[in-house]
């Protein structure tokens, strides 16, 4: 059984309701769950209608992409998870999720970030200044004889300032470290749920180049970037040549360019 979502929530919710459409109802909120993906996709099992969310204050069992573990410990981020069905929408959902969040915490708070290919969303870079992690995505699909079944796709956002396992320490921050001052986490929420459902009916209807010219100008580091990752010719050193318009990660190696479509990136 779910917890009573918070008074916050509940209001930025309820005043965005026409803009985000569908996306957030019906919503479940735990104080403390293993991960809402995991909850979310246990929902899609059992029928859950397209925009069924899953919002958690806190996991023990988060994950990131390529099995990682996620650190949401209480206090400290806003996880949330969708279920989403469209087959047509959902090759290119982990990329709305980026335009989402990005644009969504920029509109509720004020605070530019930029998109490190695959999922994750980052303080842009500068001279002595790395970027720093301030959200991640995570898409987990299920499909049948038939085809897609759902899509679950999940997020967390690192609301306030804690103290980082030290593998994290020096790669990740968060909103209100950045900012200087307390953030709205409803507004943050509300908002990047409009931003999902502003970006959604260009994908459905089959036209994603909206959503890839957002996606684009919110990750200069796509283009002429040192990388090192990997690729169907194995691992791999290059410069970033932009993304492809199914998503992939275009890398210049010499005088060929490699796809990559999985696997582990460094950006260097």
């Amino acid at each position: 059984m779910s917890d009573t979502l918070p008074a916050d929530l509940a209001a930025a919710l309820d005043a965005t309701r026409v803009r985000r459409g569908h996306l957030g109802d019906p919503v479940h909120y735990f104080a403390e769950t293993t991960s809402t993906n995991d909850r979310a996709a246990a929902c899609a099992t059992h029928g859950a209608p397209e925009g069924t969310m899953i919002v958690a204050a806190s996991q023990t069992a988060g994950r990131g992409r390529l099995g990682r573990s996620w650190f949401s410990p209480p206090g400290a981020g806003l996880y949330a998870s969708l279920v989403f069905r469209s087959r047509r929408a959902a090759p290119f959902l982990t990329l709305l999720a980026g335009v989402a969040v990005a644009d969504g915490i920029r509109l509720a708070t004020g605070l530019g970030l930029e998109i490190k290919w695959p999922n994750d969303v980052v303080t842009p870079r500068g001279p002595g200044a790395p970027a720093r992690k301030i959200a991640g995505i995570l898409a987990e699909a299920s499909s049948s004889a038939d085809g897609l079944d759902y899509v679950v796709l999940g997020f967390g956002i690192n609301i306030q300032p804690v103290a980082y396992p030290p593998e994290l320490a020096n790669r990740a921050s968060s909103l209100e470290t950045e900012l200087g001052r307390a953030v709205d986490t409803g507004a943050v929420l509300a908002q990047v749920l409009v931003e999902f459902a502003a970006g959604l009916p260009s994908i459905e209807a089959g036209d994603p180049a909206p959503l890839l010219a957002r996606w684009r100008a919110l990750a200069p580091s796509v283009r002429g970037t040192a990388v090192e990752c990997d690729s169907a010719a194995g691992r791999i050193r290059g410069v970033a040549a932009g993304v492809a318009d199914d998503g992939a990660l275009l890398v210049r190696v010499g005088g060929r360019t490699e796809r990559v479509v999985a696997g582990e990136v460094t950006w260097t």
